[in-house]
């Protein structure tokens, strides 16, 4: 600070020398120095202060501790000129946990780490959301000095389940919902099916410290959805950058369909008939019904599961068969015509391929093929002849062959009607 001047009442003459002339500087300093600097030196001052009632200058600190459920939290009290007073360490609910480095709670879970004149330090394993608050750090000196650390204490999500409404059936839509039944902060829920993203309509409640989240959806599904994949995923800060994730298959519930395979080739007596009923469905129909149209099974017939067979083939085995299924969502059937001939009986074979219509088309082509070669020949013919007309035309004119037809020759008169 800058003074104006000092009064003294000098009894030697040396020292009122000095102190004249330092009363002379600070007024010269004071008159050099600019108002603003001496507002600086009082804000100097008041840092300085404040400085001294922060933190930095207690005689106690303490640190605040984040740690995962389960995990262990260490709680750490600095000192300032410690003297050896005394030093208590409280929990949340200002039980005294250690007194001078003995433990005074009867917890196992707490352990004096470190006990030095600048650092105690305790650890409290298997954490736990109850263990969460603030603990104090107490010296008790000529007066007492205390700070609290902050506990706080993160719950990742554990693997989410995926729980549908009600039935799937085709036609209908699929109502699903996942959960995340306990988190720290709350877990976020996200639906996937084939790489894309599905909203859901999510919904979150809280039980005392912790969150239960869940995200339902709702999509259409059809018989092809039967197996589809999705999945439903849990994402946390305490997770680190990772996902609990739950695949879940859509189960859709859809009526049975009945197709009976046939035997290849005729049958004939004394043959065998094995037909199988193959058959889709959820659920799958777990009884087939063989029977035959206005009459009973053979009996020789057997019924293994879903194929039928008849041994020694007869003609009186001839009718219509008939395989149904029925599951909780429909009914379905399929029939077969059994034909049994005669061990000699010629049997006109009928295929698939529509014999008829390529014998007509065969039979158009030979007919073109010969058209073709007639108007040839006959070309080549009219060709030829008009070239030995010309040929007779020129030999009249020099009188070479006009006697030949005079005379009435017989090969002339051949090669003429030829020519005709």
């Amino acid at each position: 600070m800058c003074t104006a001047a000092y009064t003294y009442k000098p009894t030697h003459t040396h020292s009122t020398f000095h102190r004249t002339m330092r009363t002379v500087r600070s007024s010269v300093l004071c008159r050099l120095l600019p108002a603003s600097f001496s507002l600086v030196l009082h804000g100097l001052v008041l840092v300085l202060v404040l400085l001294c009632i922060t933190p930095h200058c207690q005689a106690v600190q303490a640190e605040n501790v984040e740690v995962l459920e389960g995990g262990t939290a260490h709680i750490s009290c600095r000192l300032q000129d410690y003297d050896g007073s005394i030093v208590v360490i409280q929990n949340p609910r200002r039980q005294t946990l250690f007194f001078n480095g003995t433990r005074a709670l009867k917890d196992d879970r707490f352990q004096m780490v470190l006990f030095t004149p600048r650092l105690v330090r305790i650890a409290l394993t298997n954490v736990s959301v109850s263990d969460e608050g603030g603990y104090f750090c107490q010296l008790y000196t000529d007066s007492t000095h205390h700070q609290v650390a902050t506990l706080s204490v993160n719950v990742p999500p554990e693997m989410p389940t995926v729980e549908p409404k009600q039935e799937v059936v085709e036609g209908g839509d699929a109502e699903l919902t996942c959960v995340s039944p306990r988190s720290k902060p709350a877990a976020t829920l996200r639906w996937v099916r084939n790489g894309r993203e599905i909203q859901g309509v999510v919904s979150q409640q809280e039980n005392g410290k912790t969150f239960s989240v869940s995200s339902t959806i709702r999509i259409p599904v059809e018989r092809k959805d039967n197996g589809a994949a999705l999945s439903c995923e849990a994402l946390h800060p305490a997770l680190n950058g990772q996902k609990k994730i739950r695949h879940y298959r859509l189960d859709v519930n859809f009526a049975p369909t009945v197709r009976i395979v046939p035997p290849s080739g005729i049958l004939r007596e004394g043959d065998s008939l094995s037909l199988t009923c193959s058959i889709t469905g959820n659920p799958l129909p777990r009884s087939i019904q063989w029977s035959r149209i206005n009459d009973s099974l053979p009996e020789r017939a057997e019924i293994s599961g879903p194929t039928l067979q008849i041994s020694r083939l007869s003609q009186s085995h001839n009718g219509t068969y008939l395989c149904q299924a029925q599951n909780n969502f429909g009914r379905a059937a399929d029939h077969y015509t059994l034909l049994v001939y005669d061990p000699g009986a010629v049997v006109e074979t009928h295929s698939a391929v529509p014999y008829a219509v390529i014998g007509g088309v065969l039979a158009l082509l030979v007919f073109t093929v010969i058209c073709v070669l007639i108007v040839t020949i006959w070309c080549s013919v009219r060709q030829k002849g008009s070239y030995l007309t010309h040929e007779a035309s020129g030999l009249d004119e020099h009188g070479e062959v006009q006697e030949a037809f005079l005379n009435g020759n017989d090969a002339s008169q051949g090669k003429k009607e030829y020519l005709l």
